[in-house]
């Protein structure tokens, strides 16, 4: 066996890994108080509930969020870095296009998002691995 076909292994091992420990996550945090379902799969928790008008799937949203992983890893946070991010819902992960429209202008909530409204089996940076299942604090701040 080459390195190639011992890195494909490898990949491969690990994504089946995240995807069990992923599902084995979602499964048990659905069962807990004030987590909602969707269709989907995605799961959110209210933190604070907004009283402003809802962003739809084609606006442009300013919002703070923190990301992690399911083991607790941060892997990017606009509130570390002490600067809201604005961009369009339909140019971010299905989780987002789905989650943030849920949100009253004012809201956090917390999502929980399965690889498959994630980044899906793509290895995307040192922390997010391939069927990472993904943790997102979201503050909705604005809807341009």
């Amino acid at each position: 066996m080459g390195v190639a076909d011992k890195l494909f292994n490898m990949k491969n091992e690990a994504a089946a890994a995240n995807l069990k420990a992923g599902q084995d996550f979602l499964e048990a945090n659905k069962q807990k108080s004030g987590v909602t379902t969707t269709s989907s799969g995605l799961q959110y928790e209210v933190l604070t509930e907004g009283t402003g008008p809802k962003p739809t799937a084609a606006n442009k949203v300013t919002c703070h969020y923190h990301g992690t992983l399911i083991d607790g890893t941060i892997f990017d946070s606009s509130v570390q870095r002490g600067q809201p991010a604005t961009f369009p819902l339909q140019a971010v992960i299905k989780g987002w296009t789905e989650g943030v429209p849920l949100m009253n202008l004012g809201s956090k909530y917390r999502f929980f998002i399965p690889s498959e409204l994630g980044y899906g089996d793509r290895q995307v940076s040192a922390q997010i691995g391939p069927n990472s299942t993904l943790i997102f604090d979201v503050e909705l701040l604005g809807i341009n």
